[in-house]
């Protein structure tokens, strides 16, 4: 009985671990499976990670060569900007170095137009006196566009363009009141107050002579300097025969009543110094 019990124990014994064996080979199957599932897992993820780093390294390349090429289009760019600047910076330099030769030549030519004005003007005033001192002919006349023509010189109000316009045209009349000869009948106030109606025979600016409409006085102006300079036109009326007749002849001859002859004139002007 013993050698039976022995075996059955020992059968019993081999079914039990052959039992326990294929609950740990099944255990180890089932944790290979979950090991195989894991890795095939991970492989996946391995696999996934290495073609997002495969596509983020081929972004990256791109990146490097797009940033590379906008790098070195800049630059090419900048290059440009920068020498378009230089030559706008060489332009803006010629361009103030000509505004400020402008500006040179414009204060020169105000400078120049200043000087002109007051040479104008200087020349006006001369004349202006010249009027003043002159033959008392038409004097308010004269003297007023040549008075207005110095102030409009002297507050700038005529540009010397015009003012020498006007200058000119004064001065031509003032040669052709030099040099015509004029007869008028006027109303001509005596050295003694009193008024009268003559003829009145003006040679240019020199001379000036008048007879009365009766024929029976005459006066030949004279120019009296004070002490001061000062002139002063006055008639001297007592005059000779042979004056008068002078007188008389050269009105006649201007009046067409006598053919044109040579008349002998009284002195153009007797300028005799007065103390007074």
């Amino acid at each position: 009985m013993k050698p039976l019990l022995l075996i059955i124990l020992l059968s019993v014994l081999v079914f039990a671990q052959s039992n326990d064996f294929e609950q740990q080979k099944a255990a180890l199957l089932a944790e290979k499976t979950g090991f195989e599932s894991d890795i095939r897992k991970i492989d996946a993820q391995i696999a996934q990670t290495d073609s997002i780093a495969k596509a983020e390294k081929k972004f990256f390349a791109e990146q490097k060569t797009r940033q590379k090429a906008d790098l070195e289009r800049r630059q090419g760019e900048i290059g440009q900007l920068n020498q378009k600047l230089s030559e706008l910076s060489a332009e803006i330099n010629r361009e103030k170095a000509s505004i400020a030769n402008s500006q040179i030549r414009v204060e020169n030519t105000n400078s120049t137009r200043k000087a002109l004005t007051a040479r104008l003007l200087t020349y006006c005033r001369k004349l202006e006196n010249f009027i003043k001192t002159g033959l008392p002919w038409d004097i308010e006349i004269r003297l007023e566009r040549t008075s207005v023509l110095c102030q409009d010189l002297e507050n700038s109000v005529a540009t010397p363009e015009e003012g020498f316009a006007r200058l000119r045209a004064i001065y031509a009349e003032e040669i052709r009141f030099g040099d015509e000869v004029q007869m008028s009948n006027r109303a001509i106030t005596r050295s003694n107050g009193e008024v009268i109606n003559a003829n009145v025979l003006r040679i240019g600016n020199q001379w000036i002579v008048y007879q009365d409409d009766a024929g029976l006085l005459y006066g030949v102006l004279n120019r009296k300097v004070d002490k001061d300079g000062k002139y002063e036109y006055i008639w001297k009326e007592n005059l000779s025969f042979e004056e008068r007749q002078a007188v008389k002849t050269a009105i006649d001859v201007k009046l067409s009543r006598k053919p044109p002859q040579m008349v002998v004139l009284p002195l153009s002007f007797s300028i005799f110094h007065s103390e007074h």
